[in-house]
């Protein structure tokens, strides 16, 4: 492998150098990166920027997008680069004349010309108002000042109920310059609170809209207006200080910024950014390059965010108000993402930050009962897969960064990986996650298995052999989904492969991706992947076929997967490591010819500059690691891969009066040095050692159900010579033979591998069919949703309320019909189908279900229809039962079940700026 490290260099320590100069907000706020442009602080709590956006649309979710023309208001809190949307708290109007509430009168268009933004400054001119704003922060308080360029009524709107749903909104009067507010609210965060204490230069008087209620200094409203009386260019300044505890807590934070001098505050800022900034210096005669890198390291610093007031009160996961002593408090943790380059930059430049990260997260499982996953305001939003915690806490541990407790760190890791919940139960019990026990199960199974090998290297440091070797045999899990003859991780369902396969596939078996942006993500054992290929030279074959496929997926439109190269696809992060594996075969000019392609191709300074969400700094953390020739293949391992630096010079200041330079002449031992990695010899015990596993065996099956007899054998990754089985809880015997069902049976079986290690005991159900009915379609499923094919509704098998399982037949933009063949004349009285509605994923029950009965599949009498009772807006997963009893009973040998669907998406629903239609799900029609 090849390695470019670090020369250490003693230099005097200052940030003469301008550094924030090069910072450019507007990449990303184009396209599909979802940044905003606003002003703030590194790791602040306030996010000030302008809102151009009051729905919560894919492009929408910062608030921003530069394609807009209309600016709503300048709100106090926003995410930057992620895939939904949240905050918005606290959001400012200027306006001129007769106020209004409402935001389509008081919004204003507004020009990029006369639009800019630096590192901690925003300004922009409200051409309907005729106001000029300028906008800036301290870590807490957000800075406003208001020019207005007309004589006349001005107000100032503030609208509480902006963007997310509005728990409560209540305004305090404290005096004729000063309100407290408090907004509690919902949406990504199930309840978030936003204190704020607003101050204005000059005294004002206030309007309440007609929904307020209570006292007049203590109400309980959705919005207020304050209104005065100014000049031609009458300036009014603002400050705004958050809290997420109190308004006590609101109006300590105020003193952040004392006066009203808003060019120091702004040059403070700047400050501020040059600090952090002047951690890496980077030298090019190309101001592009120097403001792609630069805007790039400030886009990993705007998040996480300081959750906690100046004393150190922060509100807990237990939604109690806690005291940080020792370390500081932060929220917004997008780990899916951030663990793979975001996380390990920090352990190079902000150790004490990367500490109080993992100190957080400690207190949230005290608190909460669980590390986090993905952490917005004290609140877990369960988005996105894995533990990733944990990989942040075993990389710090394992490049000695200290200021947290390793012992508890352990605990709340362990206790993770030891849940029984999102799959969790079966990937233990099983070594793997089958489509039968959860969805995304293929990502889940392998991301669990990385996190579990980091779990295993903190039992390591901290000599805990036993745990070492349990979570070391779950870290090659992986090897259970390995398929070697297609050369895919892909997902298994009932004991054997899922069928159909196509590789390209987005589908619900993986998360925002597919087998290619899948298969390659074992980077705890990446000599086990290399030799599971085959050795070297198939390995690489299989990364160029990767990298060479053609740039089109298949299945499900998602649109995190972008910026293909053949099915790699660096706009989403399951992708990002793969360009280095080839530093792994020998091979590292592949890797530099691939990074380089991707550092001049999908990095711009352009508003479209980022190729995918920037996903809270991890896309940009990508760019500012690679430009470096750096990279963390393996978060958990005290080792970087590398390849050529992007840029002539590189210098880092890690510790005060310290520099160390990348250049291409270094000695690689000098390498771990950078990172403070402690000595290899606390690493390399002969106690720790662990076997390989012997994989489940995958059974092979026509299907998982049968009319008379169904014919079954196994295989497995590793060809075990023995297979054993059982059937329904009777004695487990060896397979020398065939085996052949005959009725409805349930199979335990595992593998032997000659040596006497078996594999885990895994379990398959086959159903005989209760009948010899078929079903003829009148309209088409979608391939994702067949219900196991043809004969999936009439199989026998009823779908659950996770319908991601696949166990449904999903319908858009039609009704759905079909006719079931009973073989013979029959007595009915009963007919019955089920539906599903998640109505957040576009399922919707349909308004009626009709049936029909034929004796000649041509000429069919109507029976009765029953309607649709469950209302569309009902969020909650349903199943319905769409049973019609006739009043007599009926002859017939064809049944006709017609379903109409919802149609368009309402415009209550979140998908309607889409214009999308509504799926109707159905599983198995019944017959009585």
């Amino acid at each position: 492998m090849k390695h470019f490290s670090f020369l250490i260099l003693i230099s005097s320590f200052c940030f003469a150098q301008n550094f924030q100069q090069h910072v450019n907000p507007f990449i990303g706020t184009g396209g599909h990166g979802h940044t905003f442009p606003g002003a703030t602080t590194p790791f602040g709590m306030v996010q000030l920027s302008p809102d151009t956006r009051i729905d919560d649309s894919w492009d929408g979710c910062s608030g921003y997008h530069y394609s807009d023309n209309v600016i709503y208001g300048f709100s106090h809190t926003h995410l930057n680069g992620t895939g939904v949307s949240d905050f918005g708290d606290i959001m400012l109007m200027p306006t001129m004349g007769e106020p209004s509430f409402d935001n389509k009168i008081y919004s204003s268009k507004f020009s990029h010309k006369n639009e800019k933004a630096s590192a901690g400054f925003y300004s922009v001119k409200l051409d309907k108002h005729n106001i000029d704003v300028r906008l800036t922060t301290s870590t807490r308080v957000g800075f406003h000042e208001y020019t207005f360029n007309e004589s006349g009524q001005a107000n100032i709107i503030l609208d509480l109920n902006h963007r997310d749903k509005l728990l409560e909104g209540r305004v305090r009067i404290i005096d004729n310059k000063t309100v407290e507010v408090l907004r509690r609210s919902e949406a990504w965060a199930q309840n978030q609170y936003v204190y704020a204490r607003i101050e204005f230069n000059v005294p004002v008087k206030t309007l309440s809209s007609k929904t307020s209620k209570g006292h007049k200094n203590d109400i309980e409203t959705n919005a207020i207006i304050f209104s005065r009386d100014v000049k031609k260019d009458e300036k009014i300044l603002i400050k705004v200080s958050l809290s997420p505890t109190s308004y006590e807590g609101a109006k300590l934070n105020m003193s952040e910024i004392k006066g009203w001098d808003f060019e120091k505050v702004k040059k403070e800022t700047e400050a501020l950014w040059n600090k952090e900034l002047s951690k890496i210096e980077v030298t090019s005669d190309d101001k592009d390059k120097l403001a792609i890198f630069y805007t790039a390291l400030y886009h990993t610093m705007m998040q996480p965010n300081i959750a906690q007031d100046l004393d150190g009160k922060y509100r807990g996961r237990d939604n109690e108000i806690h005291t940080a002593e020792g370390f500081d408090y932060y929220t917004v943790f997008s780990l899916w993402d951030t663990f793979r380059a975001a996380h390990p930059l920090y352990t190079l430049i902000d150790k004490k930050r990367t500490a109080d990260f993992i100190n957080t997260f400690l207190k949230q499982y005290e608190q909460g009962g669980r590390l986090p996953v993905w952490e917005l305001a004290s609140n877990e939003t369960d988005c996105m897969i894995g533990y990733h915690s944990v990989s942040v806490m075993a990389d710090a541990m394992v490049k000695g960064i200290k200021g947290f407790d390793y012992e508890k760190a352990f605990e709340a890791a362990k206790h993770s990986a030891m849940l029984d919940h999102l799959g969790l139960d079966a990937y233990k019990k099983n070594g793997f996650i089958s489509i039968d026990d959860d969805h995304e199960s293929v990502s889940k199974t392998v991301e669990y298995a990385y996190d579990d090998w980091c779990i295993a290297q903190m039992a390591m440091i901290l000599n805990k052999k036993e745990d070492y070797n349990y979570f070391m045999k779950r870290s090659q899990n992986w090897k259970n989904l390995f398929d070697g003859e297609t050369g895919f991780i892909r997902p298994k369902k009932n004991g054997g492969w899922e069928k159909p396969f196509d590789p390209r596939e987005v589908n619900n078996n993986y998360t925002e991706g597919n087998a290619w942006q899948y298969t390659f993500f074992v980077p705890q054992d990446i000599p086990g992947m290399i030799e599971a290929y085959g050795g070297n030279d198939k390995f690489e074959a299989k990364l160029d076929e990767m990298f060479n496929s053609e740039s089109k997926t298949t299945g499900r439109q998602q649109v995190d997967v972008t910026g293909l190269i053949g099915q790699y696809a660096h706009g989403n992060e399951p992708s990002h490591h793969m360009a280095y594996l080839y530093n792994y075969i020998g091979k590292p000019e592949k890797t530099q010819e691939k990074v380089s392609y991707i550092l001049n191709s999908f990095y711009k300074n352009t508003p479209d500059g980022l190729i995918g969400n920037e996903d809270c700094g991890q896309m940009s953390a990508w760019y500012v690691l690679s430009s470096m020739g750096i990279y963390s293949v393996t978060p958990g391992t005290p080792k970087w891969d590398a390849t050529k630096p992007y840029f002539e010079r590189i210098k880092f200041n890690i510790q005060k009066d310290k520099f160390d330079e990348i250049n291409q002449f270094t000695t690689s031992d000098k390498l771990k040095k950078l990172g403070g990695f402690y000595e290899e010899g606390i690493r390399s015990s002969n106690f720790f050692v662990y076997q390989n596993i012997t994989t489940v065996p995958v059974i092979q099956a026509e299907s998982k159900s049968f009319r008379d007899k169904l014919k079954i054998t196994f295989d497995s990754f590793d060809k075990a010579t023995e297979y054993f089985y059982s059937i329904n809880n009777g004695k487990f015997q060896m397979l020398s033979k065939e085996l052949v069902l005959n009725e409805t049976s349930k199979i335990l079986f595992y593998s032997d591998n000659g040596f006497g290690k078996t594999s885990d005991t895994i379990s398959a159900q086959f159903f005989k069919k209760p009948n010899n009915y078929t079903i003829q379609y009148n309209s088409r499923y979608d391939p994702q949703y067949n219900a196991g094919g043809d004969e999936g509704l009439i199989d026998g098998i009823y779908g659950t309320t996770n319908w991601k399982k696949g166990e449904w037949q999903g319908y858009q933009s039609q009704d759905f019909e079909a006719v079931v063949d009973l073989k013979e004349m029959k007595s009915i009285q009963n007919f019955s189908s089920n539906y599903l509605q998640d109505s957040r994923s576009w399922i919707l029950m349909p308004t009626k279900v009709e049936y029909y009965t034929s004796n000649d599949n041509v000429n069919f009498a109507f029976v009765g229809n029953v309607t649709n009772e469950v209302d569309p807006k009902q969020t909650d997963t349903i199943i319905k039962n769409f049973e019609f009893k006739s009043a007599k009973v009926l002859k017939a040998r064809y049944i006709k079940i017609k379903a109409t669907n919802y149609g368009k998406l309402p415009e209550w629903h979140q998908g309607f700026p889409s214009n999308g239609d509504a799926y109707i799900f159905v599983d198995e029609i019944e017959v009585k």
